[in-house]
């Protein structure tokens, strides 16, 4: 019995290998499924069904390995193979890696679908034993119900065995050419309607996308068909197991298109917002485009439902998208995922080109208020502060970039970096590194009162733009910022102080812990460029400095913007620090008064005298402003001897003065202000604005056409080498020539004879117009603030070298206890007694 049994069973075998051969050969008959149930249930009867099942399964693979896997891998073999040059000429071929990749996968799932249909053959053969064993209450082995996932994981493990590293990159690019597609057929689409003004409705977008997914042939728009044939290629690689290789694919296809579609809207113009257009196209293109691929694959599973996952009760519940309605779970996670990048690729590209951005402001505030929303939406705002600082360092902290420059930008930093955030923990961050940089030049201080003061934003041009002026932009929100932070809150009700606790945020993680919230309320653009300063009265005394020469150099009177900006300085550095300059502004006020009367008086008393006005120069032409020296910064005085006329005119004008102002006198500082002079050749005149030493020097050939350099020098008061520079002024303007004189430290200076000349000789001839001195050929009126604090040394350096000297070496107690007993005691003084003992 038991040898009949063991040769049943080697025929039963040798059936089933022979049925099994002719079942998976390459001329498979399916019709063998009768005659295999009979002898599969046979083999289960004798034990032996998990030896049917996995010879089926070994049958299967070599199969599947040997013919369809084969042959689907030699497609993309041309690819595989090629070199980087090569794949990139296969890349731009118009339907590939469309056609190709169709056409692989199309033979390899007709392949799978006929061993499906034999598995299934074998299933039904397991089943029939099973249900005949369930029925005589026999106990059998379950071996169908496993049998087809183990074919598909065994279909998904011969693929991914056997993957060509390349593959990935063909469906890269498969799917990349099919979403450029798309996006041109969507684009043009939203397009329309949106000049069109017309918003679609909700049904009849989604019945139009479902039309798509409609496989029984009805006609369907080219969007639609574009999915759909998407669609069953991506059905097609996941039935073969290639799920994330597939998602992985399509996913960064779709980020790819989203940043390029960023990168195309934002580009270099910051004056247009950006975020909005692309938040909308992320709806019209890439989720319109994974709604109708979800709902083709059975994926779009709807937000109520049960199976959609678990979900918080506090969750709200998604708005609704244009053409979808209420989006299905995994579309809303395709949404926040595109959104975050989209604001991610933003912010980078913002933050990469901040500087420009910056130096744009305020025409550039779209791409500012865009930044801030994304940072906002990502938090990263520790990578705008690293990038400007290393942009700061080598864009603008350089030694080519000018101090006018650098300010400028500070400013425009300060507003901009004010929009993004208003607590001014990152400006703080941004700002340190400028600032350090502009305490050490030297005209720093000057720069900022030109800007305090002047409209063209400290620019010498005068080209600046109208938000550089910085009294300006203090004077549009001094309210608010004055009432942004009090120090004494009792007078805030309980009602206000309840909502401010409301909207308390804590600062930060970038916030300077040394540094208290309140100090952060209010960012003072005044404030802080005194903290480059150090101090206010600094920027005062430059500030005096600045509207002394200002003053002296006005040709009139009018001063009311002076005194306007007195004024808003008053507000931000109290009265007291400005009182020198208001008495400034009050002699000029004074001057204007004094030059009325005297001017009157003087007309008068030229009446009674019959022929003095035709002897004499009218006084009309003179202006004086009078000065009250002891509240003025030093004047720089130099020697200068004026046409005898012209004296005779000043001590008229003096003794009128003294006259009405007893006791009263004025000293003539004639090196100081500003004349007119009208110069006439054949008929023809220049006018000239220049400094009374140039006015000396050309009136003086009024008596004789020639002068050597000795004598003119001599006869006006000045020495040769001044003389010299200030002569070069004529030169340049053709008026006078130069030629070589007695001694070879002597020339001779001599006017031209015509206009011809003038304009022959002339450098600066475009037109006959009034010529005006600029600022390198006029020189400074007041002592500037380094060369006052050099003369105010000058005298503690003298005491103490006296001291030093007369008493011999000395303790630095000892020499302490002299300085206070002998002067007022000084930081000054024993700063120069350090620097002395030290050297």
């Amino acid at each position: 019995m038991e040898a009949d049994d063991a040769d049943g069973s080697l025929d039963s075998w040798a059936q089933f290998c022979s049925l099994s051969n002719e079942l998976l050969g390459g001329d498979g008959d399916l019709s063998v499924g009768p005659r295999l149930a009979p002898v599969v249930a046979d083999l289960c009867t004798r034990g032996l069904a998990t030896l049917v099942r996995d010879y089926f399964l070994h049958s299967l693979e070599e199969t599947f390995r040997n013919n369809a896997v084969r042959k689907f891998w030699q497609h993309f073999h041309p690819y595989c193979s090629a070199s980087a040059v090569d794949r990139i000429k296969f890349c731009v071929k118009e339907h590939w890696p469309d056609e190709i990749l169709s056409r692989a996968l199309e033979d390899i799932c007709l392949e799978k679908s006929y061993q499906e249909k034999c598995v299934f053959v074998l299933v039904h053969a397991l089943q029939s034993y099973e249900d005949r064993m369930s029925k005589r209450k026999l106990k059998a082995v379950d071996c169908s119900s496993s049998l087809m996932p183990r074919y598909q994981l065994m279909v998904s493990s011969v693929l991914l065995t056997t993957l060509p590293s390349s593959f990935p990159e063909i469906l890269n690019v498969y799917f990349k050419k099919k979403l450029e597609e798309l996006n041109v057929i969507m684009a043009e689409s939203y397009e329309s309607d949106q000049l069109g003004n017309h918003e679609p409705s909700e049904s009849s977008n989604a019945s139009d996308w479902h039309c798509g997914m409609d496989i029984d042939g009805q006609e369907v728009s080219e969007s639609n068909f574009l999915v759909k044939n998407i669609g069953k290629v991506v059905g097609d690689l996941r039935c073969l197991g290639f799920t994330s290789v597939t998602e992985d694919a399509y996913s960064s296809a779709i980020i790819w298109l989203l940043k390029s579609k960023v990168y195309e809207l934002a580009g270099d113009d910051y004056r247009v917002p950006v975020l909005g257009c692309v938040k909308k196209w992320i709806q019209a293109v890439p989720l319109q485009f994974l709604h109708a691929l979800l709902t083709y694959l059975g994926d779009s599973v709807d937000y109520d439902s049960g199976s959609s996952g678990l979900k918080s009760p506090l969750a709200s519940r998604p708005s609704s998208f244009p053409g979808i309605g209420v989006p299905s779970e995994a579309l809303v996670r395709w949404h926040m995922r595109l959104e975050y990048f989209a604001y991610e690729t933003l912010q980078d590209l913002r933050i990469g080109k901040l500087f420009e951005i910056i130096v744009d402001y305020p025409e550039s505030s779209p791409a500012i208020e865009d930044l801030k929303l994304c940072l906002e939406y990502t938090g990263q705002h520790s990578k705008l502060v690293d990038s400007f600082i290393s942009s700061l360092r080598y864009r603008l902290l350089t030694a080519g970039a000018s101090t006018n420059d650098i300010l400028h930008q500070y400013v425009s930093t300060i507003k901009a970096l004010r929009t993004i955030d208003p607590t001014g923990v990152f400006l703080e961050a941004v700002g340190e590194p400028i600032r350090d940089y502009l305490r050490g030049r030297k005209d720093t201080i000057k720069c900022i009162v030109t800007m305090l003061t002047d409209g063209s934003g400290g620019n010498a041009s005068g080209t600046g733009n109208a938000g550089d002026n910085l009294l300006e932009e203090l004077n549009r929100d001094a309210e608010n910022q004055e009432n942004a932070d009090y120090d004494n809150h009792a007078n805030i009700d309980e009602k206000q102080a309840w909502l401010n606790s409301q909207s308390w945020e804590p600062d930060p993680v970038e916030a300077d812990p040394l540094k208290g919230s309140r100090n952060r309320r209010k960012v003072d653009i005044l404030g802080l460029m005194v903290s480059i300063i150090g101090s206010k009265d600094q920027l005062v005394n430059e500030y005096r400095v600045m509207l002394a020469e200002k003053l002296l150099n006005k040709a009139d009177f009018e001063i009311d913007s002076d005194i306007r900006t007195l004024e808003l300085l008053k507000i931000h550095f109290g009265e007291s620090s400005m009182q020198k300059c208001e008495i400034m502004l009050n002699d000029l006020i004074d001057s204007k008064r004094t030059n009325s009367n005297i001017k009157t008086s003087l007309l008068k008393s030229s009446q009674t005298v019959p022929g003095q006005e035709e002897a004499e120069i009218s006084h009309d032409i003179l202006d004086a402003t009078i000065i009250s020296s002891n509240f003025w910064p030093p004047i720089q005085t130099e020697d200068l001897v004026v046409p005898a006329s012209v004296d005779q005119l000043l001590s008229n004008y003096a003794k009128r003065f003294h006259q009405i102002k007893t006791p009263r006198k004025l000293l003539w500082k004639k090196n100081l202000g500003t004349v007119k002079l009208e110069l006439e050749f054949e008929g023809r005149s220049m006018q000239f604005t220049v400094a009374p030493v140039h006015a000396a020097i050309i009136m003086r050939f009024q008596e004789k056409p020639s002068w050597t350099s000795k004598t003119l020098a001599t006869e006006i008061g000045i020495p040769m080498d001044s003389l010299n520079r200030r002569i070069s002024f004529w030169t340049s303007k053709g008026i006078l020539t130069e030629s070589a004189g007695p001694d070879a430290d002597d020339h001779t200076f001599t006017v031209v004879d015509s206009m011809s000349d003038v304009n022959k000789n002339s450098i600066a001839n475009e037109r006959l117009a009034e010529y005006q001195m600029t600022e390198d050929e006029g020189e400074s009126s007041v002592a500037s603030v380094e060369e006052q604090l050099k003369k105010e040394m000058t005298v503690y350096e003298k005491f103490i070298i006296g001291m030093l000297t007369n008493f011999g070496s000395m303790s630095l107690d000892r020499i302490h206890n002299t300085l206070k007993v002998r002067s007022r005691p000084c930081h000054k003084c024993l700063y120069l007694i350090l620097v002395f003992l030290s050297t």
